[in-house]
Formats: structure tokens, sequence, C-alpha cells
């Protein structure tokens, strides 16, 4: 059995960054933590450029903390980089507050994981994000009746809408659904939000046998 990865939890946390940039210059900033666990966290709005390897300083509230960066993506003029950390082995989890007790988790995920069997498969899905013209033809994995992961080497930023295309037993489904989990360089998770009682119910009784 496969060790599943720790689950993150989405937020907007206000936090401050400060280190060496890639060109050796000191620099402190304002950011937002996004996607963490007690492990790392996806830094969003990073206006220098940082090399993978290095390490920064994170403050959340009051509580500081030392990441080494795991990777680095420039997402454009306006979200600027996105860099994944991870925190050093001796350190304490400066946003440990914002997620579940230990325990919780897992009682959520048993009773999805009973609602909505996974499916270990390989299924070609279509995913549309309609502030763009073209489609992304991708195979989706982990499949269930309210989601599933897509592998990318450049996923989705978290929150994206999307419109998800597919075919069971020839007939064509059409469902919305929005990005709920975004690991850099490997893929997205994705929960289907649209029409759950026909379209999602019929995934799982027609489709994944």
């Amino acid at each position: 059995m496969t060790q599943q990865p720790e689950p993150r939890v989405t937020v907007d946390l206000p936090v401050r960054v400060w280190g060496m940039t890639a060109d050796g210059r000191p620099f402190s900033q304002h950011a937002r933590a996004q996607n963490i666990s007690s492990e790392g966290a996806l830094l969003a709005g990073i206006e220098s450029e940082l090399k993978v390897g290095d390490i920064i300083g994170v403050q959340c509230e009051e509580k500081k903390t030392r990441c080494t960066v795991m990777w680095v993506m420039n997402t454009g003029p306006i979200k600027k980089n996105q860099v994944g950390i991870k925190l050093l082995a001796d350190q304490d989890c400066p946003w440990k507050a914002y997620l579940p007790m230990q325990g919780t988790t897992a009682t959520i995920l048993e009773s999805n994981r009973r609602k909505w069997p996974r499916h270990k498969i390989s299924f070609p899905i279509e995913l549309r994000d309609e502030r763009f013209k073209t489609p992304m033809r991708i195979s989706a994995t982990d499949v269930s009746g309210n989601g599933c992961y897509v592998e990318s080497i450049m996923p989705l930023p978290i929150g994206t809408v999307l419109r998800v295309d597919f075919y069971l037993q020839n007939e064509h489904i059409t469902i919305t659904a929005v990005v709920r989990t975004c690991d850099p360089g490997v893929g997205n998770g994705i929960e289907f939000t649209g029409d759950p009682y026909s379209s999602i119910a019929g995934v799982e009784t027609t489709g994944f046998r």
C-alpha cells in the first residue's frame, strides 16, 4: 500500500518572509501562506527570485520558523512568484493552529471513502478553464464520485473553476468542478461541484466498474 501524502489545508494567511534572493541580496516582505500542512506551505506573492535549496525565514503571527525552498514558479506580474517551502526538521510549525486536530481529518476521509469509493484507474477527461479557449485533455487518476486527481507538470491554481467533460459508456457527461489542491510539477486535486445527484451518481454506478 502506498503512503498517502499529508492532507493540505487551503488558507490565505498573512506572513512575513525574509532571507537572500537568488542573486545574493537580502530581502524581507509580506506574502500569503496557502495550501498549508504541518511540513510546509505554498507562499504566494513573493516579489524576489529565490533559489531552490536556500533557507528562508517565515513568520506567521508571532511564530517564526526556518524553511527550505523546494520549488519556485513565476505566475506572472499580478501574482508574482509562488514558492513551495518545507520546514526544517527541528522547526515548529507556525500555522499549527490552522490545521485540523490529529484524528479529525482521518475521520472525515473514512466517511468520504465510504460514500465515494476511489478507483485507481486512468480515465481520459477534458478540462476547460472558461477564461481560456484551449481545453486540456488529460488522464485522471484516483477517480471517485466527487472528484479526481489529474497529473500535470503545470497544475492549475487552487480555486480555479473548471468545466469537465468525459464519456461514460458512450454517454457524454459535462460537470462543473473546482481545483482544491495544487502540487507544483505533479498535478491537481479536483472536486466535482455540479449536479451531484445525477452526473456524479452516474459516475459511481455505471462508469468505474
